[in-house]
């Protein structure tokens, strides 16, 4: 890959390659960065995407990746909930301080 005919769409293969550089210490997030005008925070982020499917390969029964994002979604909407119920609670709670208040 050189210079001359920049990168401008990063497919897996791709990403996987330079990963695996890193991981075999031949450079660095950074260098990778300043030679293809990433930020360092994008190659991080290939490089924890990376690991944490390596994680799901060596478990005995490995998600796949639409289970693993189903499972993340599935997460995050329950946080959400939780979060609403919270707000819900704490404006009622609120409310009935007020209406005490004012009696």
């Amino acid at each position: 890959m050189s210079d001359d005919n920049p990168i401008k769409r990063w497919t897996a293969k791709r990403k996987a390659a330079v990963v695996m550089d890193i991981f075999k210490g031949k450079t660095t997030a950074a260098e990778i960065a300043r030679q293809y005008d990433l930020t360092v925070s994008e190659v991080e982020g290939w490089i924890d995407e990376a690991q944490r499917s390596m994680e799901n390969g060596f478990k005995a029964r490995p998600k796949d990746i639409r289970e693993q994002y189903e499972s993340e979604l599935r997460e995050t909407r329950e946080a959400l909930g939780e979060a609403h119920l919270q707000i819900y609670a704490l404006k009622k709670f609120k409310r009935l301080l007020d209406e005490d208040e004012n009696s």
